[in-house]
């Protein structure tokens, strides 16, 4: 409700986003409920931050907020991971994932969005040459390391609730920023060739970034 209210997600969003909610409280407790609350604070208040810079680039997320593909491409993972966990009798490695999951989904938005408003102009990934401000692939020194910034504090909010350990939220912390890293690459390389769209790379993105905590983990 508070996510409409503040049309940070559409009537749709905020359905999706309950679903998640109520599926990581009910497997993860308040640390499940405290990491995405993180990220959607993180996520909410970077879209905003230089919002009418990033209007005038054409960049700016809508008014409406994220609709339900958005919400599910950035936090489906995050839900399936938990119902793995529960599923197999409580398996560890699979909250490392989920969190790790849920970091990258900060990462990725506020690296994104504070590179766009105050970051300057972008370099591709790929070939690091200059590029206009929205352009797939396009990353700043400043959105990267904002990025990176909510990815921890992400990963660090649900490890410390849920008495992960250092090590873990490191994990998380770093997996996140893996995601981070790809999701940049997807977008300078085939976001558009192979039809994927910003929300199947944003949802290959926490992808890999579970797959790379449930691994080191």
């Amino acid at each position: 409700m508070l996510g409409r209210l503040i049309r940070g997600v559409t009537m749709g969003g905020a359905v999706a986003g309950a679903v998640i909610c109520f599926v990581l409280l009910w497997t993860a407790g308040l640390a499940g409920f405290a990491a995405l609350f993180s990220v959607f604070a993180l996520t909410w208040a970077a879209t905003r931050i230089g919002y009418h810079r990033k209007q005038r680039l054409g960049t700016a997320e809508a008014k409406a907020g994220r609709d339900t593909l958005q919400v599910l491409a950035n936090l489906g993972t995050a839900a399936v991971c938990a119902i793995l966990f529960a599923a197999l009798w409580t398996e560890r490695r699979m909250l490392v994932a989920m969190a790790a999951a849920l970091a990258e989904a900060a990462a990725d938005t506020v690296s994104s969005e504070i590179g766009q408003a105050i970051g300057g102009i972008p370099r591709s990934i790929t070939t690091w040459q200059k590029v206009a401000p929205g352009t797939n692939g396009g990353i700043t020194v400043t959105g990267t390391l904002a990025g990176a910034a909510a990815g921890f504090l992400v990963a660090i909010v649900f490890a410390v609730i849920r008495g992960l350990g250092v090590r873990s939220a490191i994990i998380s912390a770093a997996a996140a920023i893996c995601g981070m890293i790809a999701d940049s690459i997807l977008g300078a390389t085939i976001e558009h060739s192979e039809g994927l769209g910003n929300n199947g790379v944003n949802f290959i993105s926490t992808v890999t970034a579970a797959a790379f905590a449930l691994l080191v983990s």
